[in-house]
């Protein structure tokens, strides 16, 4: 199931008004297609809420999604028959390497009842675009989104030096150059 920028935003709305009602307070960091849909960067449609941490005292945090929005994620889900993982920490493992410096500051926030998003700018996106591309191949929907974000070369490769940093190993040089090149940017590793 695939849903886009107003199913996301009635998602999230019902999401923060139900942990409003709870007593609960969230505040996540988006980025994915949901990101760039909600940033009107896309409009393709996604199959989730990629949320890379939890916002605490000006930073990110990696790891499990606190209980209460867990649970009421799972409300939401049954509500409004998305899957269980409509909303995931599968991009978590980012922060743990270090997210790209500056990236919390340039985020856009939204509030949905709440439920504070930090949402992922253009610039961070490719970031994260090109190396999901580069980890799933040339014709995946990531290197597709990169594409619609029209990245200039300094952009791509301030975005590799940064996915460098994330995986180090020969085999991802090698593919991370041949991305770059079909975008027409050559990369000297």
């Amino acid at each position: 199931m695939t849903f886009d920028a107003d199913e996301t935003r009635e998602a999230l709305r019902l999401l923060g008004e139900l942990l409003e009602f709870r007593g609960e307070a969230i505040q996540i960091a988006v980025i994915g297609g949901s990101a760039l849909l909600l940033a009107d960067l896309s409009n393709r449609a996604t199959q989730d809420v990629d949320v890379v941490g939890v916002v605490k005292e000006a930073e990110v945090v990696a790891g499990r999604l606190p209980q209460p929005i867990r649970d009421a994620a799972e409300a939401v889900a049954a509500d409004l028959g998305l899957p269980l993982a409509w909303l995931n920490t599968g991009p978590d493992s980012l922060t743990e390497a270090g997210l790209p410096i500056g990236f919390l500051e340039r985020t856009a926030r939204e509030q949905f009842g709440s439920l504070t998003l930090f949402i992922a700018d253009r610039f961070d996106q490719i970031h994260f675009k090109l190396y999901a591309g580069v980890d799933q191949g040339p014709t995946s929907k990531h290197i597709e989104d990169l594409r619609g974000l029209q990245p200039s070369a300094d952009e791509l490769l301030t975005a590799a030096a940064w996915c460098r940093t994330h995986d180090p190993s020969e085999g991802f040089a090698q593919d991370l150059v041949g991305a770059l090149h079909s975008f027409g940017v050559s990369y000297d590793r």
